[in-house]
């Protein structure tokens, strides 16, 4: 098959990254970079290139060659341009948040399902093999029923202009944790409290904690003043711990054959039952091997893949919804004092969602 055209929008932080992997995959054709400063964007692009750059996000739109755009431009204008993407019969991958706001994201997503285009979320963390080993242990039963998630992701700066630390960091392991949970677990309710020490005009360090729906606590500690860098995560399993640290290259996933057991009140005689029910397990740790693969080339290659098998992404415009609305949850618990407020139900509730996989035509014409 021909490679498939795809457009970049926004030459800024994210973007060039996105013109490097796409055109380190085969299965892509970079044909626009696209930026309201076009200097900037020829100067990302270098002067030895055969890809065109632009202010006109219109002409990138007009241009047939082009089947999908990669969009990495501030939250606040994802919902326009992603939906004039849709509109004009384009598939589309977009940094996160989504959006800003659930109601636009459901939008989206509805557009999308309904036209039979692929709307994918760039989630990167959710290509790493660390993240992707993470998936497999818990979707295979490996550490028994997951009992809670502590994440840490702290560093300094930097200060975003557009949002708080919530939307800029958060979402990263929100969006984690949607991808390795369980498909019959889900977020029923968040509590969150957070504070600007600096007087930024914006919530600089905040804590989290999502309720699943089988009782767990997850908790979530982002933070844009920590003069050390830290990402960790720990997922705690009836069986084994997963314990995944992102700065550690030596060790950066290990699973303790450690934890906590209680015996079943049954198995204890009448006599012993106002005994401490709790033993303590502690066995060995398994490091996996893990391979060495650039995340965001696997995010390039699901994007193609999605595109070319008519099937939705891994992490789609569900998975970015999902996110969204955690996000506005924990919002109104930091302006209500840190209450517990149920994240509302994002399931879509029809099957457009099967239309990128039925839709031939639209993929003909577009891919």
């Amino acid at each position: 098959m021909e490679p498939i055209g795809l457009a970049v929008v926004g030459a800024g932080y994210w973007g060039p990254n996105l013109v490097r992997t796409a055109q380190a995959t085969p299965a892509l054709r970079l044909r626009w970079l696209c930026d309201l400063d076009e200097e900037r964007a020829r100067a990302v692009l270098g002067p030895y290139t055969t890809v065109r750059a632009t202010a006109s996000y219109r002409q990138v739109l007009d241009d047939p060659d082009v089947a999908a755009v990669a969009i990495a431009t501030p939250a606040a204008t994802h919902f326009d341009l992603v939906r004039a993407a849709l509109e004009a019969g384009k598939h589309v991958l977009v940094e996160k948040p989504l959006t800003p706001s659930a109601a636009q994201s459901a939008e989206l997503v509805d557009l999308a399902t309904r036209s039979g285009l692929v709307l994918m979320c760039d989630h990167t963390y959710c290509y790493t093999p660390a993240v992707r080993k993470i998936r497999e242990l818990i979707h295979g039963g490996e550490i028994g029923d997951v009992q809670f998630v502590d994440s840490v992701r702290i560093n300094l700066g930097l200060v975003q202009p557009d949002v708080d630390v919530l939307w800029d960091l958060a979402p990263h392991d929100l969006s984690i944790l949607d991808h390795v949970l369980p498909p019959e677990v889900t977020v029923e309710a968040v509590a969150a409290r957070g504070n600007d020490p600096i007087n930024a005009g914006r919530l600089c360090v905040a804590h989290l904690s999502v309720l699943l729906s089988t009782g767990v606590m997850a908790h979530v500690h982002v933070n844009w003043l920590s003069p050390t860098k830290i990402r960790t995560t720990v997922i705690g399993g009836s069986r084994r711990t997963i314990v995944w640290d992102d700065l550690n290259p030596v060790q950066r996933l290990a699973v303790y054959d450690r934890g906590v057991d209680r015996a079943p009140a049954g198995s204890l005689g009448q006599d012993e039952r106002h005994e401490a029910l709790i033993s303590y397990r502690v066995g060995d740790i398994l490091v996996p091997a893990l391979p060495e693969r650039e995340a965001l080339r696997e995010v390039m290659a699901e994007l193609a893949d999605a595109i070319t098998q008519r099937r939705p992404a891994l992490t789609g415009g569900d998975a970015g919804l999902r996110v969204v609305a955690l996000l506005e949850a924990a919002d109104r618990s930091v302006a209500e004092g840190g209450a517990l407020v149920p994240v509302q139900n994002t399931a879509v509730q029809n099957t457009a969602v099967q239309n990128v996989a039925e839709s031939d035509d639209v993929v003909k014409e577009h891919a």
